[in-house]
């Protein structure tokens, strides 16, 4: 089996990690009640998508 002859260079190791970062998710805001939500998904305060309400939440 290969071994490599010598060890990478910080450089060339920061290079080859550089996609590795975690992206945090993108946000939208609820048209209904102005919550933070994921966009093209259910509203989880209110339960509307596009603009009409999809679901009746419990109240609590």
């Amino acid at each position: 089996m290969a071994l490599p002859k010598r060890r990478h260079s910080h450089s060339r190791t920061h290079k080859r990690r550089a996609h590795d970062g975690l992206a945090a998710p993108s946000v939208a805001t609820c048209a209904d009640c102005g919550e933070p939500k994921l966009p093209h998904r259910l509203c989880p305060n209110c339960g509307a998508y596009k603009g009409r309400s999809v679901i009746k939440l419990g109240e609590e």
